[in-house]
Protein backbone atom coordinates (compact mmCIF):
# COMPACT_ATOMS: atom_id res chain seq x y z
CA UNK A 1 0.00 0.00 0.00
CA UNK A 2 1.44 3.67 -0.44
CA UNK A 3 1.19 4.98 2.77
CA UNK A 4 -2.41 4.19 3.48
CA UNK A 5 -2.70 0.92 4.53
CA UNK A 6 -6.21 0.38 6.35
CA UNK A 7 -5.75 -3.07 8.07
CA UNK A 8 -2.24 -3.68 7.75
CA UNK A 9 -2.84 -5.40 4.78
CA UNK A 10 -0.73 -4.92 1.47
CA UNK A 11 -2.52 -6.67 -1.76
CA UNK A 12 0.76 -6.16 -3.54
CA UNK A 13 -0.87 -4.05 -6.71
CA UNK A 14 -1.32 -0.63 -5.34
CA UNK A 15 0.16 2.15 -6.91
CA UNK A 16 -0.38 6.19 -6.00
CA UNK A 17 -1.34 8.03 -3.19
CA UNK A 18 -4.40 7.51 -1.43
CA UNK A 19 -5.31 11.06 -0.79
CA UNK A 20 -4.48 11.69 -4.41
CA UNK A 21 -7.37 9.10 -5.40
CA UNK A 22 -10.01 10.24 -7.81
CA UNK A 23 -11.47 10.91 -10.90
CA UNK A 24 -14.33 10.53 -13.12
CA UNK A 25 -15.97 7.48 -12.14
CA UNK A 26 -14.74 7.62 -8.41
CA UNK A 27 -17.95 6.59 -7.21
CA UNK A 28 -18.24 3.80 -9.59
CA UNK A 29 -19.58 0.47 -9.16
CA UNK A 30 -17.32 -0.89 -7.06
CA UNK A 31 -18.96 -1.17 -3.31
CA UNK A 32 -18.69 -3.62 -0.65
CA UNK A 33 -20.67 -6.64 -1.09
CA UNK A 34 -20.61 -6.63 -4.55
CA UNK A 35 -19.77 -10.00 -6.70
CA UNK A 36 -18.00 -9.91 -9.67
CA UNK A 37 -17.72 -12.67 -12.73
CA UNK A 38 -20.51 -14.73 -10.22
CA UNK A 39 -17.08 -15.41 -7.69
CA UNK A 40 -15.49 -12.42 -6.22
CA UNK A 41 -17.42 -10.68 -3.21
CA UNK A 42 -15.51 -7.44 -2.79
CA UNK A 43 -15.24 -7.01 1.12
CA UNK A 44 -13.23 -4.24 1.86
CA UNK A 45 -11.07 -1.21 0.10
CA UNK A 46 -7.66 -1.71 1.18
CA UNK A 47 -5.73 0.86 -0.83
CA UNK A 48 -6.71 3.79 -3.28
CA UNK A 49 -4.64 5.08 -5.71
CA UNK A 50 -4.49 7.30 -9.37
CA UNK A 51 -5.43 3.86 -11.15
CA UNK A 52 -8.11 3.16 -8.83
CA UNK A 53 -9.13 1.19 -5.56
CA UNK A 54 -7.44 -2.08 -4.53
CA UNK A 55 -10.53 -4.46 -2.65
CA UNK A 56 -9.84 -6.95 -0.45
CA UNK A 57 -12.44 -9.60 -1.55
CA UNK A 58 -13.87 -13.21 -0.86
CA UNK A 59 -13.15 -16.21 -3.91
CA UNK A 60 -16.36 -17.94 -3.25
CA UNK A 61 -15.30 -20.88 -5.59
CA UNK A 62 -12.24 -21.40 -4.05
CA UNK A 63 -13.13 -20.31 -0.46
CA UNK A 64 -9.82 -17.98 -0.09
CA UNK A 65 -8.85 -13.69 0.22
CA UNK A 66 -7.92 -12.36 -3.18
CA UNK A 67 -7.40 -8.66 -3.92
CA UNK A 68 -9.23 -6.96 -6.26
CA UNK A 69 -7.80 -3.75 -8.15
CA UNK A 70 -10.78 -1.82 -9.93
CA UNK A 71 -9.32 0.34 -12.20
CA UNK A 72 -10.72 3.42 -12.73
CA UNK A 73 -10.54 6.59 -14.95
CA UNK A 74 -9.44 9.79 -14.76
CA UNK A 75 -11.70 13.05 -14.78
CA UNK A 76 -12.31 13.79 -18.58
CA UNK A 77 -10.51 10.94 -20.08
CA UNK A 78 -11.29 10.18 -23.39
CA UNK A 79 -13.10 7.42 -24.21
CA UNK A 80 -11.42 6.22 -26.79
CA UNK A 81 -7.83 6.33 -25.45
CA UNK A 82 -9.80 4.70 -22.38
CA UNK A 83 -10.73 1.77 -24.60
CA UNK A 84 -7.23 1.17 -25.52
CA UNK A 85 -5.88 1.67 -21.96
CA UNK A 86 -8.46 -1.26 -20.74
CA UNK A 87 -7.20 -3.25 -23.78
CA UNK A 88 -3.65 -2.78 -22.78
CA UNK A 89 -4.53 -3.13 -19.19
CA UNK A 90 -6.05 -6.45 -19.68
CA UNK A 91 -3.59 -7.89 -22.07
CA UNK A 92 -0.52 -7.03 -19.74
CA UNK A 93 -2.47 -8.28 -16.65
CA UNK A 94 -2.96 -11.81 -18.32
CA UNK A 95 0.47 -11.73 -19.79
CA UNK A 96 2.05 -11.20 -15.87
CA UNK A 97 -0.25 -13.92 -15.06
CA UNK A 98 2.51 -16.29 -16.94
CA UNK A 99 4.79 -14.86 -14.38
CA UNK A 100 6.11 -18.00 -12.32
CA UNK A 101 8.55 -16.43 -9.87
CA UNK A 102 8.33 -15.98 -5.87
CA UNK A 103 9.02 -11.95 -6.26
CA UNK A 104 5.67 -11.57 -8.33
CA UNK A 105 2.61 -10.76 -7.10
CA UNK A 106 0.66 -13.88 -9.00
CA UNK A 107 -2.28 -12.31 -10.66
CA UNK A 108 -4.89 -14.81 -11.01
CA UNK A 109 -7.62 -14.04 -13.12
CA UNK A 110 -9.14 -11.05 -15.08
CA UNK A 111 -12.81 -10.15 -14.82
CA UNK A 112 -14.50 -7.88 -16.85
CA UNK A 113 -17.23 -5.56 -15.11
CA UNK A 114 -19.07 -2.72 -16.61
CA UNK A 115 -16.49 -2.34 -19.27
CA UNK A 116 -13.17 -2.30 -17.37
CA UNK A 117 -11.06 -4.55 -16.57
CA UNK A 118 -10.68 -6.15 -12.92
CA UNK A 119 -7.15 -7.60 -12.06
CA UNK A 120 -7.60 -10.45 -9.22
CA UNK A 121 -4.54 -11.33 -7.47
CA UNK A 122 -2.54 -12.80 -4.49
CA UNK A 123 -3.39 -10.79 -1.32
CA UNK A 124 0.08 -10.07 0.23
CA UNK A 125 0.09 -9.54 4.28
CA UNK A 126 2.26 -6.96 5.01
CA UNK A 127 3.59 -3.66 3.89
CA UNK A 128 4.73 -1.10 1.38
CA UNK A 129 8.07 -0.19 0.69
CA UNK A 130 6.94 3.15 0.65
CA UNK A 131 5.12 2.40 4.23
CA UNK A 132 8.27 1.52 5.99
CA UNK A 133 10.54 4.12 4.60
CA UNK A 134 7.38 6.35 5.86
CA UNK A 135 7.86 4.87 9.19
CA UNK A 136 11.79 4.36 9.74
CA UNK A 137 13.08 6.29 7.03
CA UNK A 138 16.02 5.70 5.11
CA UNK A 139 17.60 2.23 4.77
CA UNK A 140 21.48 1.52 5.14
CA UNK A 141 23.35 0.94 1.98
CA UNK A 142 23.42 -2.89 2.97
CA UNK A 143 19.34 -3.25 3.58
CA UNK A 144 18.77 -1.73 0.51
CA UNK A 145 20.95 -3.77 -1.49
CA UNK A 146 19.80 -7.09 -0.75
CA UNK A 147 15.84 -5.99 -1.49
CA UNK A 148 16.82 -4.62 -4.06
CA UNK A 149 18.77 -7.70 -5.82
CA UNK A 150 15.44 -9.40 -5.40
CA UNK A 151 13.18 -6.96 -6.57
CA UNK A 152 15.90 -7.07 -9.82
CA UNK A 153 15.10 -10.86 -10.10
CA UNK A 154 11.24 -10.50 -10.03
CA UNK A 155 11.78 -7.39 -13.21
CA UNK A 156 14.31 -10.21 -14.71
CA UNK A 157 12.14 -12.71 -14.62
CA UNK A 158 8.98 -10.51 -15.93
CA UNK A 159 10.99 -9.17 -19.00
CA UNK A 160 12.10 -12.70 -19.62
CA UNK A 161 8.52 -13.39 -20.02
CA UNK A 162 8.40 -10.52 -22.20
CA UNK A 163 6.37 -7.95 -19.24
CA UNK A 164 7.50 -4.82 -18.78
CA UNK A 165 6.87 -3.09 -15.43
CA UNK A 166 6.43 0.67 -16.54
CA UNK A 167 6.43 1.94 -12.75
CA UNK A 168 9.07 0.57 -10.29
CA UNK A 169 8.53 2.62 -7.05
CA UNK A 170 8.00 2.22 -3.23
CA UNK A 171 4.64 1.72 -3.06
CA UNK A 172 4.46 -1.40 -5.70
CA UNK A 173 7.03 -3.37 -3.76
CA UNK A 174 5.78 -5.27 -0.90
CA UNK A 175 7.54 -6.61 1.69
CA UNK A 176 5.42 -9.41 3.27
CA UNK A 177 5.48 -10.88 6.95
CA UNK A 178 6.69 -14.07 6.05
CA UNK A 179 10.07 -12.11 5.15
CA UNK A 180 8.97 -11.83 1.05
CA UNK A 181 9.87 -9.12 -1.32
CA UNK A 182 7.32 -8.47 -3.73
CA UNK A 183 6.70 -6.90 -7.23
CA UNK A 184 3.34 -5.72 -8.51
CA UNK A 185 1.37 -3.31 -10.81
CA UNK A 186 2.91 -4.46 -13.60
CA UNK A 187 1.76 -2.08 -16.95
CA UNK A 188 -0.06 0.26 -14.45
CA UNK A 189 1.85 3.64 -14.45
CA UNK A 190 0.09 6.05 -12.09
CA UNK A 191 -0.88 9.10 -14.72
CA UNK A 192 0.32 11.51 -15.31
CA UNK A 193 4.06 10.01 -14.13
CA UNK A 194 5.89 9.85 -11.23
CA UNK A 195 9.21 10.61 -9.82
CA UNK A 196 10.65 7.21 -10.49
CA UNK A 197 9.73 6.86 -14.16
CA UNK A 198 12.85 6.75 -16.61
CA UNK A 199 14.11 9.70 -18.11
CA UNK A 200 12.94 8.12 -21.69
CA UNK A 201 9.32 7.44 -20.48
CA UNK A 202 9.05 11.36 -18.84
CA UNK A 203 10.02 12.47 -22.65
CA UNK A 204 7.10 10.20 -24.01
CA UNK A 205 9.42 7.69 -25.48
CA UNK A 206 8.59 4.10 -25.18
CA UNK A 207 10.03 2.30 -22.59
CA UNK A 208 12.12 -0.95 -22.49
CA UNK A 209 13.85 -3.50 -19.76
CA UNK A 210 15.98 -1.03 -19.05
CA UNK A 211 13.92 1.94 -18.42
CA UNK A 212 12.62 -0.90 -15.57
CA UNK A 213 16.55 -1.07 -14.79
CA UNK A 214 16.33 2.90 -14.27
CA UNK A 215 13.07 2.94 -12.39
CA UNK A 216 14.73 0.63 -9.66
CA UNK A 217 17.79 2.59 -9.30
CA UNK A 218 15.66 5.48 -8.50
CA UNK A 219 13.57 3.27 -5.82
CA UNK A 220 16.91 2.42 -4.60
CA UNK A 221 18.18 5.80 -4.30
CA UNK A 222 15.22 6.54 -2.77
CA UNK A 223 15.27 3.52 -0.10
CA UNK A 224 18.90 5.18 1.13
CA UNK A 225 18.52 8.92 0.62
CA UNK A 226 15.18 9.29 1.54
CA UNK A 227 13.74 10.67 -1.59
CA UNK A 228 13.75 10.20 -4.96
CA UNK A 229 16.42 11.63 -7.12
CA UNK A 230 14.20 13.73 -9.28
CA UNK A 231 10.56 15.26 -8.31
CA UNK A 232 7.66 14.32 -10.48
CA UNK A 233 7.31 15.39 -14.25
CA UNK A 234 6.20 19.16 -14.43
CA UNK A 235 4.89 20.04 -17.51
CA UNK A 236 7.68 20.14 -19.20
CA UNK A 237 8.59 17.09 -19.71
CA UNK A 238 11.60 17.01 -21.87
CA UNK A 239 13.53 19.68 -19.14
CA UNK A 240 12.53 17.15 -16.57
CA UNK A 241 14.07 13.72 -18.81
CA UNK A 242 17.22 15.77 -19.21
CA UNK A 243 17.95 16.81 -15.58
CA UNK A 244 20.87 15.70 -13.37
CA UNK A 245 20.71 13.22 -10.41
CA UNK A 246 21.89 15.00 -7.29
CA UNK A 247 25.05 12.64 -6.42
CA UNK A 248 23.93 10.18 -3.50
CA UNK A 249 24.79 11.38 0.08
CA UNK A 250 24.28 8.26 1.54
CA UNK A 251 24.82 5.39 -0.19
CA UNK A 252 28.11 4.37 1.03
CA UNK A 253 28.70 1.46 -1.13
CA UNK A 254 25.84 1.60 -3.14
CA UNK A 255 26.33 4.47 -5.05
CA UNK A 256 28.54 2.32 -7.81
CA UNK A 257 25.22 0.81 -8.45
CA UNK A 258 23.06 4.14 -8.78
CA UNK A 259 25.45 5.64 -11.04
CA UNK A 260 25.22 2.69 -13.20
CA UNK A 261 21.59 2.19 -13.21
CA UNK A 262 20.31 5.81 -13.44
CA UNK A 263 22.29 7.26 -16.28
CA UNK A 264 20.40 8.87 -18.84
CA UNK A 265 20.91 6.81 -22.34
CA UNK A 266 19.03 3.39 -21.61
CA UNK A 267 21.98 1.77 -23.75
CA UNK A 268 24.77 2.98 -21.10
CA UNK A 269 23.11 1.63 -18.40
CA UNK A 270 24.11 -1.18 -16.23
CA UNK A 271 22.64 -4.24 -17.54
CA UNK A 272 20.98 -7.15 -15.43
CA UNK A 273 23.36 -9.32 -15.12
CA UNK A 274 25.60 -6.87 -13.73
CA UNK A 275 23.36 -5.21 -11.50
CA UNK A 276 22.45 -8.06 -9.79
CA UNK A 277 26.33 -9.38 -9.15
CA UNK A 278 26.93 -5.97 -7.77
CA UNK A 279 24.01 -5.80 -5.27
CA UNK A 280 24.70 -9.24 -4.34
CA UNK A 281 28.15 -8.20 -3.56
CA UNK A 282 27.17 -4.75 -1.83
CA UNK A 283 24.02 -6.83 0.14
CA UNK A 284 27.06 -9.18 1.52
CA UNK A 285 29.08 -6.54 2.83
CA UNK A 286 31.22 -6.26 -0.11
CA UNK A 287 32.30 -3.11 -1.90
CA UNK A 288 32.30 -2.42 -6.21
CA UNK A 289 33.97 -0.09 -8.24
CA UNK A 290 32.38 2.62 -10.55
CA UNK A 291 32.83 0.24 -13.22
CA UNK A 292 31.11 -2.92 -11.19
CA UNK A 293 34.60 -4.41 -10.83
CA UNK A 294 34.66 -5.96 -7.11
CA UNK A 295 37.20 -3.97 -4.75
CA UNK A 296 36.65 -6.64 -2.05
CA UNK A 297 34.35 -9.62 -1.79
CA UNK A 298 32.67 -10.14 2.02
CA UNK A 299 34.64 -13.04 4.15
CA UNK A 300 37.33 -13.63 0.90
CA UNK A 301 41.08 -13.03 0.20
CA UNK A 302 42.35 -10.20 -0.24
CA UNK A 303 43.07 -9.26 -4.21
CA UNK A 304 46.09 -10.31 -5.67
CA UNK A 305 49.11 -7.85 -6.05
CA UNK A 306 50.09 -6.28 -9.02
CA UNK A 307 53.44 -6.12 -10.20
CA UNK A 308 55.84 -4.38 -8.50
CA UNK A 309 53.37 -3.50 -5.14
CA UNK A 310 53.57 -5.99 -1.92
CA UNK A 311 50.68 -8.32 -1.39
CA UNK A 312 47.97 -6.81 0.62
CA UNK A 313 48.96 -6.46 4.66
CA UNK A 314 52.52 -4.75 3.58
CA UNK A 315 55.81 -4.68 4.86
CA UNK A 316 56.95 -7.64 2.57
CA UNK A 317 56.46 -10.43 4.89
CA UNK A 318 54.70 -13.61 4.03
CA UNK A 319 51.48 -13.05 2.65
CA UNK A 320 49.68 -15.45 5.29
CA UNK A 321 50.01 -16.09 8.87
CA UNK A 322 51.92 -14.55 10.99
CA UNK A 323 55.65 -13.79 11.07
CA UNK A 324 58.20 -16.28 12.21
CA UNK A 325 60.80 -15.67 15.13
CA UNK A 326 64.20 -15.77 14.32
CA UNK A 327 65.22 -19.32 13.90
CA UNK A 328 62.28 -20.89 13.58
CA UNK A 329 62.70 -23.81 10.90
CA UNK A 330 59.06 -23.98 10.18
CA UNK A 331 59.89 -22.28 6.16
CA UNK A 332 61.98 -25.38 5.87
CA UNK A 333 59.81 -28.14 7.39
CA UNK A 334 56.93 -26.29 4.96
CA UNK A 335 59.09 -26.95 2.20
CA UNK A 336 59.31 -30.45 3.07
CA UNK A 337 56.17 -30.92 3.77
CA UNK A 338 54.80 -29.81 0.29
CA UNK A 339 57.57 -31.47 -1.55
CA UNK A 340 59.38 -28.75 -2.45
CA UNK A 341 63.39 -29.07 -2.53
CA UNK A 342 64.90 -27.11 0.84
CA UNK A 343 68.17 -26.13 -1.04
CA UNK A 344 69.13 -25.21 2.76
CA UNK A 345 69.01 -28.48 4.04
CA UNK A 346 71.02 -30.20 1.00
CA UNK A 347 73.88 -27.63 1.10
CA UNK A 348 74.21 -28.63 5.04
CA UNK A 349 77.04 -30.68 5.72
CA UNK A 350 76.51 -33.46 7.66
CA UNK A 351 77.28 -34.72 10.85
CA UNK A 352 76.37 -38.61 10.36
CA UNK A 353 78.77 -39.60 7.71
CA UNK A 354 81.90 -39.52 10.08
CA UNK A 355 80.53 -41.35 12.78
CA UNK A 356 79.64 -44.00 10.48
CA UNK A 357 83.11 -44.71 9.05
CA UNK A 358 85.06 -44.66 12.33
CA UNK A 359 82.61 -47.34 12.93
CA UNK A 360 83.47 -49.66 10.60
CA UNK A 361 87.13 -48.97 10.96
CA UNK A 362 86.80 -50.82 14.51
CA UNK A 363 85.34 -53.33 13.66
CA UNK A 364 87.34 -54.71 10.87
CA UNK A 365 90.12 -53.75 13.28
CA UNK A 366 88.60 -56.32 15.81
CA UNK A 367 87.89 -59.13 13.75
CA UNK A 368 91.87 -58.77 12.49
CA UNK A 369 92.84 -58.78 16.05
CA UNK A 370 90.24 -61.84 16.58
CA UNK A 371 91.49 -64.04 13.73
CA UNK A 372 95.26 -63.20 15.00
CA UNK A 373 94.65 -64.92 17.94
CA UNK A 374 92.74 -67.63 16.38
CA UNK A 375 95.84 -68.42 14.04
CA UNK A 376 98.40 -68.17 16.75
CA UNK A 377 96.56 -70.72 18.87
CA UNK A 378 96.32 -73.40 16.53
CA UNK A 379 99.91 -72.98 15.52
CA UNK A 380 100.74 -73.60 19.62
CA UNK A 381 98.46 -76.77 19.31
CA UNK A 382 100.14 -78.42 16.70
CA UNK A 383 103.79 -77.28 17.64
CA UNK A 384 102.49 -79.35 20.81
Amino acid sequence: MDGNNTDGTADGTTGGNARGAGGGDAGGPGRAGRVLAGRYRLLEPVGRGGTGVVWRARDEVLARDVAVREVRAPAGADPAELLRTHRRLEREAWAAARISHRGVVTVYDVASEAGRPWIVMELVRGLSLAEVLEAEGPMPPQRAAHLGEQVLAALRSAHESGVLHRDVRPSNVLIANDGRVLLGDFGIADPPGSAFLAPEQVAGGEPGPASDLWSLGALLYAAVEGAPPRAAPSEAPRADAGARVPAPRRAGPLEPVLEGLLRRDPAERTGPAEAARMLRLVGAGGAVRASGGPVSEPGGPAPAARPGQEPPGGGGGAAHGPAREDGDDGGAEGARAQGVRDPAREDRPSSDAPREGRAGLLLAAGVAVLLLALVALGWLLLAG
